[in-house]
């Protein structure tokens, strides 16, 4: 009798064991509106993950800031209160300063350059290096977010029509680069803020890819699209090492997998989605204007010559880091 009752009592704590292990929910966070790609793609990458571990494991996406801002999501994977974030390269360079060479100004000459760098040894490398930095945080995709574009209430046309703009950059340091490089007043808002900034001028520019500027409605407190692809910009899928630190072989395969295949299918929806947009605001009575780029170029990478930000301080990267990008053909 007591062996049956022991016996019972283990198949039933076995069966409440494997319902937990089943029900295991883990929280992807980003800052990003609900139609935009990123989106999307991280609730297709949410139903994989169930599919592919059995439902062992199951995913919530929280947009749009529902759980902070993207320096809160950051700290939340070290936390464990999020499991999974997109965030940007120069956030990610707060801990490790070579990872966020991949989102300065003007260190890729087109599209091309960049998805090599992402399939790279070296971005495999710096992506090992942000591991080692975080105690285990991992990067396991990259999604292109695409090129920075600069919004403003007048056109653009020369560094010098910059001097004095107060624009609005996220809150990592590397992104005043290219407003310093021109003249202008760097102002760091978090994303949720900007458009009401923007409405009130607190800011008068603001810089993002056009599915960014589309999905926020930049567009609507702003009358010019300034076409100046200062930034070939990405987004990074973080695993966070409390969870990456329990997943077995096969399950960070999946996850990598699944998250990988993720950023394929952002990446083409971005792209297309910037080609329409480049007529599109047009339509809606936006001036864009196509930008002569070379003498912004040229007011950015005298910094990366001297290996100096304009305040002086040091490039986040070592010079070979830098040579070893622009080497990638």
């Amino acid at each position: 009798m007591k062996f049956r009752i022991a016996a019972l009592t283990a198949a039933v704590a076995l069966a409440v064991s494997g319902v937990a292990l089943a029900q295991q929910k883990l929280k992807f966070a980003h800052v990003y509106e609900t139609s935009e790609a990123y989106h999307t793609a991280a609730v297709w990458a949410a139903g994989e993950i169930g599919k592919r571990t059995s439902n062992r494991y199951t995913m919530e996406v929280f947009p749009a800031s529902s759980l902070g801002k993207e320096t809160d999501i950051n700290q939340g994977l070290t936390l464990g209160t999020v499991d999974i974030i997109y965030t940007g390269q120069l956030f990610a360079g707060r801990n490790f300063g070579p990872i966020s060479i991949g989102g300065a100004p003007f260190v890729f000459r087109d599209f091309d350059h960049w998805k090599k760098f992402s399939t790279s040894a070296l971005f495999g490398e710096l992506a090992d290096g942000y591991a080692k930095a975080t105690s285990g945080n991992r990067v396991v995709a990259i999604t292109y977010y695409g090129n920075r574009q600069t919004t403003a209430n007048k056109a653009l046309n020369r560094p010098e029509d910059m001097k004095g703009l107060k624009i609005r950059v996220p809150d990592a340091p590397l992104y005043t680069l290219f407003p310093r490089a021109v003249g202008a007043n760097p102002t760091p808002i978090a994303f949720a803020e900007v458009y009401l900034a923007l409405q009130n001028r607190t800011v008068e520019a603001q810089e993002n890819p056009l599915p960014t500027i589309d999905a926020k409605k930049f567009y609507e407190v702003q009358s010019h699209i300034n076409i100046t692809a200062h930034i070939t910009d990405a987004l990074l899928t973080i695993v966070g090492a409390p969870l990456w630190s329990k997943l077995s072989e096969g399950d960070r395969k999946i996850f990598t997998e699944v998250f990988r295949e993720a950023a394929g299918k952002a990446t083409g929806e971005i792209i297309d989605v910037e080609k329409t947009l480049m007529t599109d605001f047009t339509k809606r009575g936006k001036t864009v204007v196509m930008v002569d780029r070379k003498p912004f170029i040229a007011a950015v990478q005298k910094f990366y010559v001297d290996g100096k930000l304009p305040d002086g301080g040091a490039l986040p990267w070592p010079k070979d880091v830098y040579d070893r990008l622009q080497a990638i053909k």
